[in-house]
Order: structure tokens, then sequence, then C-alpha cells
């Protein structure tokens, strides 16, 4: 018999068979019992320690179940094979003063992702979260696939009030982020489909469509947008653009140049676009354009937008509007599988729309990033060489400063904790405006913009 050395404890919080169990899987784990050491029986090991049959045979049940031990007919129990970590290493451990040190986190973050959580709707949405919780048991059941009924109707008034977008609330579609929705929408469009995305252009959209492994052409922008020429010529059939305020480049696509989308759209058979309303939701000092969706006559526009930029990156509630031909093929293809958000944080979102809270919201946040824009672009603008664009709407602009390069820029932005992404991070194809930054303000604190110019104008000198 193994030479057991355990004294097990009737008293203790732990059950005796746990306290077995533990035992032999601790001497496993070390290698003090190896491969193919057999166990005692379970007689003997009851008459051992002094404890009933249903003891051993409870633990001896969870190390067989867990792997650590095998039972062989009339034969007994015996150690399973087991590769300790320490013998699994190929090279010996890397002593912890060797290891790279840690990034410091930088004092001033300007990432284009970011929001201002302190003008998060706390109030509100506690209140409507505590509501819906108390109030609609049924939410826990399973819920209408294409989302509930209640938020896509929200959505469509929403919509089509402050976006002019033309359709009902069988078109919309609600998911999980806009990453979801596109892999959803990749699914949906021809497979020889050819993509154009715009260059500069948002880097994520790129990732997927190459990740499917379909082809993509790169469309230069002009100081209207997507060049509607370059696509022509492109070959391509669905056309993915940012319209409202093009992300990098800021550029508002004026109705003119939407029209000659919407015409090379309506020319050819199977050619949709894809537009993103991204950042629609902050203009400063101008009237908002209305989505191109609602110029759309030949049903050739696939709408899509999310609520992570305008309330904050961790609600995962995006959404996209169909248009017939494609809503038919969805049902086909995706009719047995369920909507991918909560129902919960579903019916919280559809009452934040339908009673008002999301405009208000959008108003009050509005107010606040505009007096942002103001005040760091006026700190900005005081440093010499300093030129700024792309600024009218959404929560990023571009800077300039001809006096270095893009890369001398951000290292010496860097060595102040300071951080920035450069134009070029998000080329793929064109070259970059030289010397120019994209800068995100949607999470500087209003404390800090002084400071933070202050450091950029020490850096820049």
């Amino acid at each position: 018999m193994y030479n057991i050395t355990l004294l097990l404890d009737p008293r203790a919080k732990t059950p005796m068979y746990e306290q077995l169990y533990r035992y032999f899987a601790g001497e496993i784990h070390s290698g003090r019992m190896r491969q193919g050491e057999r166990l005692p029986s379970k007689r003997a090991l009851c008459a051992h320690l002094g404890v009933s049959r249903s003891t051993v045979e409870t633990a001896y049940a969870l190390l067989c179940s867990e792997g650590y031990i095998n039972a062989r007919a009339r034969s007994g129990f015996f150690v399973s094979s087991f590769v300790r970590l320490e013998d699994a290493e190929a090279e010996p451990r890397r002593p912890a003063e060797s290891a790279a040190p840690a990034k410091l986190r930088p004092e001033f973050d300007f990432s284009t992702a970011a929001v201002d959580t302190g003008g998060f709707p706390y109030s509100s949405w506690a209140k409507l979260n505590r509501e819906v919780v108390y109030s609609s048991p049924e939410l826990l059941q399973i819920g209408e696939r294409q989302g509930d009924a209640a938020l896509r109707e929200a959505l469509c008034e929403f919509l089509g009030e402050y976006r002019g977008v033309r359709c009902s609330s069988a078109q919309i579609v609600v998911g999980a982020g806009m990453e979801y929705l596109s892999m959803l929408l990749l699914s949906l469009l021809p497979e020889d489909a050819v993509f154009a995305l715009e260059d500069p252009g948002y880097a994520s959209i790129y990732h997927t469509v190459r990740h499917a492994g379909s082809p993509v052409r790169l469309i230069p922008l002009d100081a209207s947008g997507m060049s509607a020429s370059a696509l022509a010529g492109s070959g391509a059939t669905v056309a993915y653009t940012t319209p409202s305020h093009q992300f990098p480049m800021g550029v508002t696509m004026p109705a003119g140049r939407r029209s000659e989308l919407l015409r090379w759209a309506a020319e050819g058979d199977e050619r949709y676009i894809i537009e993103d309303d991204y950042d629609s939701e902050f203009r400063y000092g101008l009237r908002p354009v209305p989505a191109m969706q609602g110029m759309d006559t030949a049903g050739r526009v696939i709408y899509v937008g999310t609520f992570s930029r305008s309330v904050a990156p961790s609600i995962r509630i995006a959404y996209m509007v169909l248009p017939e031909p494609l809503l038919e093929r969805y049902r086909s293809i995706h009719g047995f599988s369920l909507s991918t958000v909560s129902r919960y944080e579903q019916a919280v979102m559809a009452r934040f729309l339908s009673e008002g809270f999301y405009a208000r919201y959008l108003r009050r946040v509005g107010n606040l990033y505009s007096r942002r824009r103001e005040a760091l672009i006026a700190a900005l603008e005081s440093i010499e060489g300093v030129r700024i664009s792309g600024s009218g709407g959404g929560i990023h602009f571009l800077l300039t400063n001809p006096r270095f390069s893009e890369s001398e820029l951000l290292r010496r932005a860097a060595e102040q904790g300071i951080a920035l992404r450069g134009l070029s991070s998000f080329c793929r194809g064109c070259a970059p405006e030289p010397s120019t930054l994209v800068v995100g303000y949607g999470g500087l604190e209003d404390g800090k913009i002084s400071r933070a110019a202050e450091r950029l104008s020490l850096a820049w000198k």
C-alpha cells in the first residue's frame, strides 16, 4: 500500500471525502505518486483511515471523473498519465528581473475610442434598469431573433425622426456590437462580392473583410469623401463608407457625392453601400446631414449604427437596417439564431429611446463635447506650427505640425506622457498627410486640457 500520512478531520468544514480527494490530487500533482502507481483498495483504505466506505468511494469517484486515476477491472485504481508543469517546460524559466518592464500608462490619452464617462446618464439608466428587472419577468424567456419588437420600433422611430432613415421595424436587426454585425452582414452579401473601403479608414472593417477572404479595393478620399470616380473604376460591388463624419479624416460627404455613390450602386447588379453612420450624433455649428439611406430609392443602402460611441463602449448594442432582398436572405440563413443581446438590455435601451432620455442625453453630452473641442483647439492652436482640420463633428480631429515628422511628433509627445496616434496608422495604400496626428478628445477630462497642451508645447519646441 502507498504510504499514506493523512489524518482526516471529521469536524472540519471541508467534508472528509473532499479532504481525501485533495490529498491524492496533491500527491499526483507533486509527483510523489507517479503514473501507473496503484492506489489502496477501498476496503484497505477504509480500515487504514477509519472512515466509511462511502467516503472513500466518493473521493475515488471524483479522482476518476477528473482524470487523476483510472479503474481497471478486477485490478483496482491506478494513477493516470499526468504531465507536471515543471516537466513540460522546454527551457528554464527566466528570472523575474529579466522580464521586460511594463509600459507606464500615459497621463494624457487622446484615444479616439474613449467617451466621457462622467456624462453617462447614471440615474436614468439605473431607474430604467430597476423598473425593467422588477416589472418584466417575461424577459427571462427567449426573445425575438432580430431583436425584441419594442427596441426595433423605438429605433425605427428615432432613426426616422433624427436621421431621415426610411424603414420599418421589420428591417432592423439588433446585435452585440458592430464587429458581430459586420461578420453577419458578410454572410448575406454575394460570395463574389468585392469590397471598396475608404483609405485612410476604419481598421476594424478592413480586418474583418480581409479575414473573411473577400477581395478589397482601397478607395482614396478627396474633399467630399470617398472618390466616386475611383469607386466606379475599382471593380468593387460593395462600398463601405462613413459619410457623416469620415474616420479618420473628419470629412462630411455632401449631398452631391452621396447621389453619385447611390447612382453607382443602382447601376449594377447586387451592388450595395454599407453606410456606417459613424459619429453622426455630434455636429458643431452645422445642421446634421440626413443619412444617405433616406435618399436611396433602389434599395441598395445597408444602414448600420451603434450606441458604443454615443453612450458607452461597453454597451454592446448595434443595429443594421437591411434592404428587403437582404432581409429575406437573413431570415433564410440566420432565421434560427437567437439574438446576441440580453433582453433586459434591449428593454432598457428601448425605453431610453422612446421616453426621450437618449435625445436629452445627446443634447447634454453634445454641448459638453462642443465646449471641450473649442477649449482644446484654442489651446493646441497656440502651439507654433499647429493646424487643426476635420473638427466639424464627432469627437476627434486632425492635428498637423509640419515642424516635425509624424514619428518625431509621437516620440516627443510620448516622452511627455501623452498618447497619440499618427494618421499613417489608418492608411493601407495611400500616403498620409505628413506630420499629422489623430486627436480624440471624448475621454479627456476638461481639467486636463490646458495641462496636456502645455506638455505638447514643451514637446514640440
